[in-house]
């Protein structure tokens, strides 16, 4: 036992040490309108993830490994794309795919359009667009398990219905069930409305065909969303209902080494803060995570992506940010690790200095080298990269 205690944080520290993440970066796209959403999916069945975007006027995808543009619809409504959801939910190997459109954040009665596309026979031409009832202001969506092992689309709006400055009435999450013949209408189920101006959900992974839960971030703070006998049970991380704490943008699920969870976090919307949150170590196993800073220097905050890109067996934290209308601020990609299981100890890398104004960032191993890779995608840079991991 002596030996242990004196052994084991020595290997610790040292491996602390040694951690020194190294990516390349390929720009794969500089003629971007404005990359509101990405996702990484297999779109045509080879085995091998693409590169899903939601452009201003078009959706696309890069089919990997050549980075060839197909596009997928363009110009669906008269005001920009905003959001894509990919994912294959019927087990053929290759994605379904929703957007999201119509965006007019400041019209909270008659902006947003929700589609479902339909592929054609060569996935390389054209989509059929089926549009699907909807909320105003549709801003993120997600293709999430429900608890018959099937796939609901899960749209969550920026603003509920009628809604100014954030007040009047919550903000509707919906889920999409797909009837089998997608051009017949789809029925909706009520999923939250508590919240006051949301920003992005995140789904929660789950062993086996379980169902997934959610990560909902907001104006009120950060909610866990999981499905049950008689709906959607809640239960709060954090409330945000004093002064000091001003809301959520970005929420991502993280975990340590030992399968302890954490939640990172971009507050306030468009923030300057890096957060994680931890789960009380005692008290109710209900009661409200621990707040802890790790940067508050970002200028508007916009994107997470929490995976093991450094092979520590923990999830690591890359954070985006965009500096939208802000001229001669930096902006870039950061990458936070540790390999403490406390959540302290938290180092920072700089993985994109200046050349891209992250408005929505991803990993997934692109080349089948079982390291994560990174996919950002950028705004006033009008850009799409891929940061390629270099871990030996």
């Amino acid at each position: 036992m002596f030996f242990r205690l004196l052994v084991i944080p020595f290997i610790l520290s040292t491996l602390q040490a040694q951690v020194s993440p190294q990516f390349r970066e390929q720009e794969i796209d500089s003629e971007v309108g404005i990359g509101y959403g990405l996702a990484l999916a297999d779109v045509d069945g080879d085995g091998k993830k693409d590169i899903l975007l939601a452009d201003k006027d078009r959706i696309v995808w890069y089919q990997n490994p050549s980075w060839t543009k197909h596009i997928i619809a363009e110009k669906l409504t008269e005001k920009d794309h905003v959001c894509i959801a990919a994912r294959d939910i019927d087990g053929d190997g290759k994605a379904e795919i929703a957007v999201g459109a119509q965006w007019n954040p400041g019209d909270t009665e008659t902006s947003g359009a929700v589609f479902y596309l339909q592929p054609p026979a060569d996935r390389t031409q054209l989509w059929k667009p089926v549009q699907l009832a909807h909320e105003p202001t549709t801003h993120r969506m997600r293709w999430v398990r429900n608890r018959a092992g099937k796939y609901d689309l899960i749209v969550a709006p920026l603003h509920g219905r009628g809604n100014k400055n954030g007040e009047g009435v919550g903000v509707r999450i919906l889920a999409y069930h797909k009837p089998e013949d997608a051009t017949r209408p789809w029925n909706t189920t009520l999923v939250h409305d508590s919240m006051h101006m949301t920003h992005n959900f995140e789904v929660v992974p789950s062993p086996g065909n379980e169902a997934e839960s959610l990560l909902l971030g907001g104006r009120e703070g950060i909610v866990r969303l999981t499905p049950g006998d008689d709906g959607w049970k809640e239960q709060w991380v954090t409330r945000h209902d004093t002064p000091d704490l001003a809301g959520v943008g970005e929420v991502r699920w993280g975990a340590f080494a030992g399968g302890q969870p954490y939640i990172a976090a971009i507050e306030p919307m468009h923030g300057h803060q890096v957060v994680i949150y931890t789960p009380p170590p005692a008290g109710p196993k209900d009661g409200l995570w621990q707040r802890k800073v790790l940067d508050d220097t970002l200028v508007d905050g916009h994107a997470l992506a929490c995976y093991d890109y450094l092979g520590l067996n923990n999830r690591q934290i890359a954070v985006g940010w965009r500096a939208n209308n802000k001229l001669g601020v930096r902006v870039g990609v950061k990458l936070f690790h540790t390999t403490k299981e406390d959540g302290n100890g938290w180092q920072m890398t700089l993985l994109d200095d200046n050349t891209m104004a992250c408005e929505d960032l991803m990993g997934t191993d692109l080349d089948g080298d079982r390291d994560t890779d990174l996919v950002a995608a950028g705004r006033r840079t009008k850009n799409l990269k891929i940061y390629w991991n270099l871990r030996e």
